[in-house]
């Protein structure tokens, strides 16, 4: 093992428990290329990193690229492989600034990703080994599956996720208390696919659970996925990342919460994430060693995260015109989810053929087809209805976000008469 990691775990103490197999072997290459590069940054002859630049000092750039995107040409830089300063310190004080209940928690300053799915990959290799087990509520992203399980070969546990039109955390506990010494856990919220939040009442119930777990003697590390945070439509609903909540847990739950611009900004294909840690205790060493860890892990698999993406984020940021702006995107998402609201109570046949899953925020919602399998439905919609949809854990998946709102109605109507068809009923 390199030394540099063995001082990382060091620096971790009993925190390096959270980590994978791969986790521990992890290191941000200090002394290497990169390390010495710094070292000699104030040099005024400085031949040492790989990049080119013009006799003015100003990066050498070609016009053809360089002309479609108007930034300074800063951006067509290395951004580093922890992601550019300046973005960094930015997302933390929106991270503040949207969830107050972090006011006095101490947690990492966030590492750029590729965006949200990236950040689920860095989380499985650092801290997911073999043995482990993650565990989801049974309506969960098949991505990860594809990253947890097929990528990085940990277990997986499903939970019951809704009981009664509520998350259903006595299934939570139940499943983190089986066997095992460390369990992963994510949180999506708003859930991808079935557009749900949890309500005050349930995250109290979620921490609940889990600290019962960890004083049960279980290592937890507890993924938040926020991809969809912000995206809210009822009173009632946990408007706040759970990462505070969990970040002064209990020295035996890691908080890892990943988010980014890709939904909460609406520029699905920037690709600029973040991923940030805390557990009760910890010190500022220790969050910097798990800063290390994932910047390692960015270096080894892509180096560093898009510039111009990062680029563009912090100039948006700072636009005076950003807060109006993304307020009016969302209101137009939560146009359409009223839109459906009133559609579904207007339409009480719509109970003969489906079932409407629990949603208050997000991109989507899901129906549970009644008699019908749901692929069934799918390729109906299809071949009888030009109307494409997604089949997620037997659910049909409804992302109203990209349904203009005079198309919904004709959505709904599209799946009753699908399952209709299906099942010989009338329309």
């Amino acid at each position: 093992m390199n030394k540099q990691a063995k001082e990382l775990n060091t620096t971790l103490g009993n925190a390096a428990a959270f980590l994978s197999s791969r986790g521990k072997r992890m290191y941000f290459p200090y002394g290497g290329i990169l390390g010495q590069s710094a070292e000699a940054k104030s040099c005024k002859v400085n031949a040492t990193i790989g990049m080119a630049f013009e006799e003015d000092g100003s990066p050498l750039v070609l016009d053809c690229f360089r002309k479609g995107v108007n930034l300074d040409t800063k951006a067509f830089l290395y951004a580093g492989s922890f992601g550019q300063p300046a973005l960094r310190k930015i997302w933390k004080e929106m991270e503040l600034k949207k969830n107050p209940s972090l006011k006095n928690v101490k947690f990492s300053d966030p590492v750029v990703t590729n965006a949200l799915t990236h950040g689920l990959r860095v989380v499985a290799e650092l801290f997911a080994d073999t043995k482990d087990e993650l565990v989801v509520p049974d309506l969960f992203w098949d991505n990860y599956e594809l990253i947890f399980t097929e990528a990085v070969g940990c277990k997986m546990r499903t939970f019951n996720t809704f009981r009664n039109g509520a998350f259903d955390a006595a299934a939570l506990k139940t499943a983190l208390m089986a066997p095992g010494e460390k369990k992963l856990l994510i949180l999506n919220f708003p859930n991808n696919p079935t557009g749900y939040t949890a309500t005050i009442e349930d995250a109290v119930k979620i921490v609940a659970a889990v600290k019962a777990a960890a004083k049960a003697g279980k290592k937890i590390v507890v993924v938040l996925d926020d991809a969809y945070f912000g995206l809210v439509y009822e009173k009632g609903v946990h408007e706040e990342s759970l990462f505070a909540e969990f970040a002064t847990l209990s020295p035996d739950v890691l908080a890892v919460k990943l988010d980014g611009t890709t939904k909460e900004d609406y520029v699905w294909g920037l690709r600029v994430g973040f991923i940030s840690f805390a557990f009760k205790g910890a010190t500022d060493a220790q969050l910097k060693a798990l800063e290390a860890k994932a910047a390692g892990n960015v270096r080894s698999a892509v180096s560093n995260i898009t510039s111009i993406g990062q680029q563009l984020s912090i100039e948006a940021f700072a636009d005076k015109g950003y807060a109006a702006q993304k307020k009016a995107k969302y209101a137009v998402l939560k146009s359409r989810y009223q839109e459906i609201r009133r559609i579904l109570k207007k339409n009480a046949k719509y109970a003969e053929s489906f079932e409407v899953m629990p949603f208050n925020s997000g991109y989507f919602m899901c129906v549970k087809p009644i008699g019908v399998e749901a692929e069934a439905v799918r390729k109906r919609l299809i071949e009888g209805y030009s109307t494409g949809t997604i089949v997620l854990s037997g659910l049909i998946r409804l992302a109203f976000a990209t349904v203009p709102l005079k198309n919904l109605a004709q959505l709904f109507d599209a799946v009753d008469s699908a399952i209709r068809d299906l099942k010989g009923l009338k329309r």
